[in-house]
């Protein structure tokens, strides 16, 4: 008996995932070059950077752009310093006592001293570029802000003589002696010298983002 069947037809291969793969392997390969070319900026990375572009990878880093750049920072902001305090006025008289005619406030304080370089009175002679090293002389660290928090100032005790009445200017006068009490005890702990430190670190990565190889900040 003889019987007939029908031909088995060819498998076709399966192209879809393969082209997919490729494409995906081709966009994945593109994104990390661009990444890699991006960041390699210095060193051994710029000269394997080079050849695979087929480009050098040059950033400006002439002296009066650097200045400018660092200029714009303006008030680099790099410590803050707290203080906590009681801190005591009082009106007095040299002949009565001061249960008939004193007047005395103590207020309990909370305030904050920002300290940091004012980076836009940096001259072009603070500045020396020498092919990819830089020194920098930062202007001197000062204290930009001391202010009482008066969320969390209050007056702690007040009291007053018999003969007198509350002096209503007693309390803003000791708020302005607190002040000058926090910008006394943040210049004790050396905030000016933790400030300028700060400034150094801050524009040394900077500067070394730039693309310089050697960086002093002084």
């Amino acid at each position: 008996m003889l019987s007939i069947t029908d031909p088995i037809p060819p498998r076709r291969p399966r192209t879809g995932p393969i082209l997919l793969g490729l494409v995906l392997g081709v966009g994945l390969g593109a994104v990390a070059l661009s990444v890699f070319v991006h960041h390699a900026t210095t060193g051994i990375w710029n000269g394997i950077a080079t050849k695979v572009t087929g480009r050098p990878l040059s950033i400006d880093v002439s002296q009066p752009t650097v200045v400018s750049r660092i200029q714009r920072l303006e008030r680099l902001e790099t410590v803050t310093y707290s203080m906590d305090k009681v801190v005591e006025g009082d009106r007095t008289s040299s002949i009565l006592p001061d249960f008939l005619v004193g007047d005395k406030l103590l207020l309990l304080v909370h305030g904050q001293a920002i300290a940091g370089v004012d980076l836009s009175q940096l001259k072009s002679s603070d500045v020396a570029v020498n092919g990819k090293s830089i020194t920098v002389y930062l202007p001197p660290a000062q204290i930009f802000v001391t202010a009482l928090d008066d969320s969390k100032t209050r007056v702690y005790s007040r009291s007053t003589g018999w003969f007198v009445q509350a002096d209503p200017n007693l309390e803003s006068e000791v708020r302005d002696k607190a002040e000058q009490e926090l910008r006394s005890s943040a210049l004790s702990a050396g905030i000016l010298s933790t400030a300028h430190d700060n400034a150094a670190a801050t524009l040394t990565r900077l500067l070394l983002g730039f693309g310089f190889e050697q960086v002093t900040v002084s």
